[in-house]
């Protein structure tokens, strides 16, 4: 799935708003809170540190909820809904591979 990085004012601004059939993964770089106002549908939530370790999922996330800051988050995913297979009892020690050219020169991933 190609991965979208939110290197604007605007594009951090209006996120997934008003996006319908959404395809692509969207990554909030330095962001720790999110909210969902004006999608929609539900969309996965992934936050991670700094080297992309899941510290944080949120799947289903509904319209209009608002994630409140989390610490030691770096790295916010707004997810097309049930890309990402989650159980109730998600391994937090996951990692997150980003293969995106664009993405890791800017990030040096």
């Amino acid at each position: 799935m190609q991965v979208k990085y939110a290197n604007s004012f605007f594009k951090r601004l209006f996120g997934l708003m008003f996006k319908k059939n959404i395809n692509y993964i969207l990554v909030f770089p330095n962001c720790n809170a999110i909210h969902t106002f004006f999608m929609r549908q539900k969309i996965d939530i992934v936050m991670t540190d700094k080297n992309f370790k899941i510290l944080y999922v949120f799947p289903k996330t509904k319209p209009f909820k608002i994630i409140s800051p989390k610490k030691n988050v770096y790295y916010t995913f707004e997810i097309p809904i049930n890309y990402l297979e989650f159980t109730v009892n998600t391994n937090i020690t996951q990692y997150i591979q980003i293969q995106n050219q664009e993405f890791e020169q800017d990030h040096q991933v």
